[in-house]
């Protein structure tokens, strides 16, 4: 290996090693330990061992494989989302948000749908936040409506309307069969029917599964994934309602 070209880390620089883990829909028998192999040589691990089988009930076993990758990765050809704004502190986003509006910014907040898992909304905007940074409620320029799990759609707008929300923040943590972006779709869809042209409020959602960069195939503002901290969703708060500011002044 040499310039920005890497292979995995396990044992000894450059081995290749990686482990992952997988449920095949067979019981757990020899036949089915041998698939897992199988399926694990074809995903180019070679040699592949086998370190854990376990029946997941009657009909699924569920198995970890350890062994080597022969694919490389070249680190120039890697392209993520880079943040396209400041980061600020609570003082400068206040000052910010009391500068540009006149007055303060209102925030609404819920996990949509089935989604029963609050705590990815909560850690932003919750004053006990996230990473040891204070949640939005924190922000004395920010009024924030956190409206809690299993919020459906119409009533998330409704209440964003009747709030004159800025912003809508909307966190997805189920994700079996993309349901993630089945809701976030849904909820961009109702919003762009319930407000005139121009007038949207502006459309966060964030979650482990989501794609930072793909906002443009869910139809909402910003996009963030696992980690994203209140004071990024803060900044790009102000960041965003200073520019719409701009384009109506």
């Amino acid at each position: 290996m040499s310039g920005r070209v890497i292979r995995p880390y396990g044992d000894t620089t450059g081995d290749g090693m990686v482990q992952l883990s997988f449920t095949l829909p067979v019981a757990h028998d020899k036949q089915a330990e041998g698939a897992a192999l199988q399926l694990a040589r074809k995903m180019g691990l070679d040699p592949a061992l086998l370190v854990h089988a376990k029946a997941m009930g009657p009909d699924f076993t569920f198995f970890v494989v350890y062994g080597s990758a022969s694919h490389l990765v070249d680190l120039d050809a890697v392209h993520v989302a880079a943040r396209d704004y400041p980061l600020l502190s609570a003082q400068e986003a206040n000052l910010a948000i009391k500068r540009v509006l006149r007055r303060r910014l209102v925030v609404v907040g819920a996990c949509i749908g089935t989604d029963a898992h609050t705590v990815g909304i909560d850690a932003i905007l919750d004053v006990k936040g996230f990473a040891g940074e204070k949640g939005l409620e924190h922000y004395r320029e920010i009024t924030v409506v956190n409206l809690g799990a299993q919020v459906l759609v119409p009533d998330l707008v409704a209440r964003a309307r009747a709030e004159k929300a800025d912003a809508v923040l909307v966190s997805q943590v189920v994700t079996q069969k993309d349901a993630h972006l089945a809701n976030a779709r849904q909820m961009s869809a109702a919003f762009r029917e319930a407000y005139p042209h121009g007038q949207l409020p502006i459309l966060v959602v964030g979650g482990p599964r989501f794609e930072e960069g793909s906002e443009g195939v869910i139809g909402v503002d910003r996009v963030f994934g696992r980690g994203t901290t209140p004071r990024e969703v803060a900044s790009y708060l102000v960041h965003e309602v200073t520019v719409r500011k701009g384009r109506t002044a």
